[in-house]
């Protein structure tokens, strides 16, 4: 069993290297992608078979925060990480307090965030 991403981006760019990035480099599979909180909340409502949420704060249509509200009635053991280019200490810790698990800088944490889901998807294989 593997690490199975529901990811929120709307950046196809990011996108299409971020996928096969986490699936070779943390061996995760990617189960689905939306870019913006609607598609995220329908999906996720309807959808339980995922085990990390990838959300980006800045989005298609609403936010990252309005998926992490409704990602906070998650079944135990799902995880919601925030992947932003604004991980300043502020949203950080606004992140956290919305039900976010772990927080990641796009562009200086990219290398931790994958450590973090290959870390994640090894506990699983366990």
């Amino acid at each position: 069993m593997s690490l199975r991403i529901f990811l929120v981006e709307d950046s196809r760019t990011i996108r299409d290297n971020l996928v096969p990035a986490i699936e070779e480099m943390a061996g995760a599979r990617v189960v689905q992608v939306v870019d913006g909180e609607q598609d995220a909340t329908s999906w996720q409502n309807t959808n339980d078979d995922w085990s990390t949420a990838v959300v980006d704060l800045l989005i298609k249509d609403g936010s990252g925060f309005g998926v992490l509200n409704a990602l906070s009635k998650r079944p135990a053991g799902q995880r919601a990480v925030v992947l932003s280019n604004y991980a300043t200490p502020s949203m950080r810790a606004k992140c956290l307090a919305a039900g976010a698990d772990r927080v990641f800088d796009k562009s200086t944490e990219i290398d931790a965030f994958l450590d973090y889901l290959a870390l994640s998807n090894a506990s699983l294989e366990c």
